[in-house]
């Protein structure tokens, strides 16, 4: 999968921003940036490869930059802090100051193993407390560069001084499987092609799906959709919505309009204004 350009300023070394219950469905990517989650209330799910994170307040996760990855399963209430961290800045960090073998993990592509715990609550409000300051100097970019890099290691000591693990049970084989299929495969499968690839029947494995990952297969499948779309849709080449829509499996625009203004909150129409005005509206 390709790496998703998150489009962030030049003169930044990262960004923070609060995801919100409203914040739209997201869809399996990676991006060269390292990303850390913090969550401040409600619960939700992380699926990387073979591998769920179960979120929960003052869960911290991080993800890598070659680790694809969807958030699942949001409760109503559901919000979180996000940093990021170019790899500018931790190459920076490490010329600077040779990081030890606790912090050189950063550094890594996608190391194995399980990188998400429960934080004290007293590290969560400390952490929210920097991210909300951060948050108030972002317009100002020597400040705001400082204070990713001591948000960084702030961060990661956090998460090393947590002891419990908040990584859920390894989903069931097929059911990363079926997920591979549905993110790589450009050709659109039935439910029961997906079952007789992974050996399945068609019924177990919706019901597997579904109770493993918290979505249906539909609903992840319209996800995969929507990601080629904006992948296709927002890169250099010129084409319609519609154009876009046909070539990235949707099987009309009816069909295209409805999931893209569920899953994006907005209509195509508007999401196309948003970008010719240099804004993308999850940041709204």
């Amino acid at each position: 999968m390709p790496k998703e350009d998150l489009h962030l300023p030049v003169s930044w070394d990262g960004s923070i921003f609060f995801h919100t219950p409203d914040a739209p469905a997201s869809t399996p990517h990676r991006h060269e940036e390292l990303e850390f989650n913090l969550v401040t209330a409600g619960r939700a799910a992380y699926l990387l490869g073979e591998r769920r994170y179960e979120l929960t307040r003052n869960s911290l996760v991080w993800l890598f930059p070659e680790q694809d990855h969807v958030l699942l399963d949001r409760s109503p209430d559901h919000a979180m802090w996000i940093g990021l961290f170019k790899p500018d800045l931790l190459s920076r960090l490490d010329a600077g100051s040779r990081l030890d073998a606790d912090k050189a993990v950063l550094l890594e592509p996608a190391p194995a193993g399980n990188f998400c715990r429960r934080i004290s609550e007293a590290d969560g409000a400390r952490l929210s407390a920097l991210l909300d300051e951060l948050q108030a100097v972002r317009q100002d970019t020597p400040w705001f560069n400082a204070g990713l890099g001591y948000l960084l290691f702030m961060s990661w000591g956090a998460y090393l001084a947590a002891e419990e693990s908040a990584a859920g049970p390894d989903v069931h084989p097929a059911v990363e499987q079926t997920a591979r299929l549905l993110r790589d495969d450009p050709e659109p499968l039935t439910v029961d092609q997906l079952a007789a690839r992974v050996g399945l029947s068609a019924s177990y494995l919706g019901r597997l799906f579904h109770q493993q990952t918290g979505i249906t297969l539909v609903e992840f499948r319209n996800r995969q959709r929507m990601d080629r779309f904006l992948r296709l849709y927002d890169g250099e080449q010129k084409i319609s919505a519609l154009e876009a829509a046909l070539e990235t499996g949707f099987g009309s625009y009816p069909q295209f309009h409805r999931v893209f203004t569920e899953q994006m909150g907005c209509s195509p129409a508007e999401y196309k204004r948003k970008r010719q005005q240099g804004r993308r509206p999850q940041d709204e």
